[in-house]
């Protein structure tokens, strides 16, 4: 009965449309080879391989060949319109949470992959299709629509039917948006209303609240993603003495850069891999073939293309990851689980530091080679944006970082100035070439580490690339050179804490080559305190201590056991004594951390206590905005407003905190209660002794 009702409501809407005049296409009919060579490449709707066959199709176009495809799946039946997860998303695959019961129809284990949502409800099944065609065609944007119904007249037509709508978008990160006004009719769809839909589209955008939670999802599931492929790593027998963890970070990197998809280059696929027994012609060597070709598409110079290969080559050229055991390299199945679970994450908009995922899932479990010194720590992403923003981050900013590590703070800093350009910009080709010379020519990063290089250059290539100005060099050796080449006016900075002065010789160098702008470091709060010296007490010669920041001392959570503080200045302009300095104790920031080192846990920072507001009402005070919140006051002592001398010993909060000792009359009365309570104590106590001598 309900396939009846199925099939009737099918065509109760393609009556709709013959009625609203416009071509619909059906389950064997194509509305062109991109859309069909998308559904055909996909997983059909119950995993595996096979076909995927929507309802109807439709191609929606304007007047300017905007073009849009509609993909509508139809069911028949009491509640399956579609299924929604406890926080409204539209499921799609999950896992099953048992084993299945003996002699079931459709067998299964504990954590086996289930589809039954696709297959079994409307809306769900037409978003597997959409996120199909924007995954593989060159498609930027879909319309999905479930439709159903439950019951029929006497003449066999639908009286009930029920429509759900969204529009799916990469620029939206394949985020569902609910198009409410189609639920009740579609008759947007018609050629005369097309222009009035495509507004509606547009306007439809991630807000704030959900491009966080997207990138905290994203971020979490990377970390365990990566961390079960490391997990393969470590178990491996084999590799034990055979991979370090540098090699381990290139592994990781060149199949990441082998699987991504670039203009002119077909990506490289797991059937591309044949396992080959031969020195010559190997999974290792197509893969490094692989990776040159992606390097130059990515319009990658010449000689980086080589420092990266050079760095890759020993891995995959190690015999034990190319040869094949069973049938099969290691490279290629490494390749085939980051191809299914690393690399959709990758393919986003959302400017995540997605490298320096790897660096602390790898960081979790030994220590980086290189690093005895706490030198090489990946600074959180909302401390890197907040940094971003107290250096006065804007789309005409010049960013570098010499000493980038990863590249978080220029991945933070390029996310602010795309952010607002495209408030700023109304015209879309000024707006492009905006961003483009923004990642071409407005980012500068060094990093002396070659495995650590690799990584920001990866970090930037997926941001679409502002890797092109990125140098594994010594930057002591450099700077001056880097400076006149290019006009900085925004410098971040988390220097290693092994250098000179506590790494504020970084700071020195490179404000001495800035004439404007402003820095925010991140470094030992001690460094401040003497430890930095001689140049702390250099750099004030030419630059003014706007503000000193204490930050959590489990900031690192549990990878760097250090006090740490933001320092932020105001570049080419001499501090006078005089200067107020605003001082803030953030050691309570609102995030709870866990030290999460060699566990299983996913979520190591938990906002218990309005984090985010916390920070921006930092943000607010020293940028000189009126705050939403207090809870960073001079009144309960959490910011201190003094001047610091010109010898560049005295920058922490503690060395400007007073502690007021004279009492008061609520320490007095305090005092006499506790007094009073101990004395009633003791006379109860020499009573009850008495009583027992009688």
């Amino acid at each position: 009965m309900s396939r009846s009702i199925e099939e009737k409501v099918e065509e109760y809407y393609k009556a709709k449309f013959d009625e609203y005049r416009i071509r619909h296409f059906g389950k064997t009919e194509n509305v062109n080879s991109d859309i069909s060579n998308a559904l055909s490449k996909a997983e059909s709707k119950s995993g595996g391989k096979g076909n995927n066959y929507p309802d109807i199709q439709l191609l929606l176009e304007d007047n300017h060949s905007r073009r849009i495809p509609v993909i509508i799946e139809a069911k028949g039946g009491k509640n399956k319109l579609e299924k929604l997860d406890k926080n409204g998303r539209i499921v799609q695959e999950t896992v099953f949470a048992s084993d299945s019961k003996p002699n079931a129809k459709n067998p299964h284990k504990k954590g086996d992959k289930n589809y039954s949502a696709i297959t079994t409800y409307a809306t769900n099944g037409a978003l597997h299709y959409g996120k199909a065609i924007l995954k593989y065609s060159n498609y930027e944007e879909v319309l999905v629509i479930g439709v159903n119904g439950t019951t029929l007249n006497n003449s066999g037509q639908v009286i009930n039917p029920e429509c759900k709508a969204y529009y799916v978008s990469k620029k939206n990160n394949f985020v569902p948006k609910h198009v409410e006004v189609l639920d009740s009719s579609l008759v947007l769809l018609k050629k005369n209303n097309i222009n009035k839909l495509f507004q509606i589209f547009d306007n439809l955008n991630l807000t704030e609240e959900e491009i966080e939670s997207i990138k905290a999802t994203t971020e979490n599931e990377l970390e365990s993603k990566i961390k079960s492929i490391h997990q393969r790593l470590y178990d491996d027998k084999s590799l034990k003495t055979t991979l370090s963890t540098n090699d381990k970070l290139y592994v990781f990197t060149g199949l990441i850069m082998a699987g991504l998809a670039t203009n002119g280059v077909k990506r490289l696929e797991v059937s591309d891999l044949s396992s080959n027994d031969s020195e010559t012609w190997n999974d290792g060597s197509i893969v490094l073939e692989h990776i040159k070709v992606f390097l130059t598409a990515r319009h990658a110079t010449t000689d980086k293309i080589d420092l990266i290969t050079s760095l890759l080559g020993n891995v995959f050229k190690n015999k034990t990851m190319w040869q094949p055991s069973n049938g099969e390299s290691l490279i290629k199945s490494l390749f085939a689980q980051i191809s299914q679970d690393i690399i959709p994450l990758l393919e986003s908009n959302l400017h995540l530091d997605f490298t320096g995922k790897i660096l602390n899932s790898l960081s979790d479990w030994v220590s980086i080679d290189n690093d005895k010194a706490n030198d090489v720590v990946l600074t959180p992403s909302y401390v890197t944006h907040f940094m971003a923003r107290l250096a006065r981050t804007n789309k005409d900013s010049f960013v570098w970082d010499l000493a980038m590590g990863s590249g978080g703070f220029l991945v933070s800093a390029m996310d602010i100035m795309i952010k607002d350009a495209e408030s700023k910009i109304q015209d879309k080709n000024e707006l492009e070439e905006k961003i483009t010379n923004i990642k071409e020519n407005q980012l500068l990063g060094v990093e002396i580490l070659g495995n650590i290089y690799i990584l920001a250059v990866l970090n930037m290539i997926l941001m679409g690339d502002g890797s092109t100005h990125m140098y594994r060099e010594d930057s002591h050796k450099y700077y001056e050179q880097l400076g006149e080449d290019f006009p900085a006016t925004v410098f971040l900075l988390n220097p290693p804490y092994s250098a000179e002065g506590k790494g504020f010789i970084f700071v020195q160098e490179a404000l001495s080559q800035m004439t404007e702008g402003y820095a925010a470091i991140l470094i030992q709060e001690n460094a401040g305190s003497g430890n930095g010296l001689p140049y702390t007490k250099n750099i004030l010669k030419n630059n003014t201590l706007v503000a000193s920041i204490r930050m959590p001392n489990d900031l690192f959570s549990g990878r760097a056991s250090v006090q740490t503080a933001i320092y932020v200045f105001k570049v080419a302009e001499p501090h006078d004594k005089d200067n107020l300095v605003t001082f803030i104790n953030m050691s309570e920031d609102g995030y709870t951390r866990q030290n999460r080192k060699k566990s299983s846990q996913e979520v190591n920072l938990r906002n218990t206590d309005h984090a985010k507001e916390r920070y921006a009402e930092v943000e607010a005070i020293l940028l000189g905005k009126k705050p939403q919140t207090d809870y960073y006051t001079e009144k309960n002592g959490k910011v201190i407003k003094d001047s610091v001398s010109l010898e560049g010993n005295d920058w922490t909060f503690g060395q400007h905190q007073v502690i007021d000792t004279t009492p008061t009359e609520d320490d007095f009365k305090r005092v006499v209660a506790e007094y009073l309570g101990w004395k009633v104590n003791e006379l109860l106590k020499s009573t009850g002794e008495e009583n027992d001598k009688i």
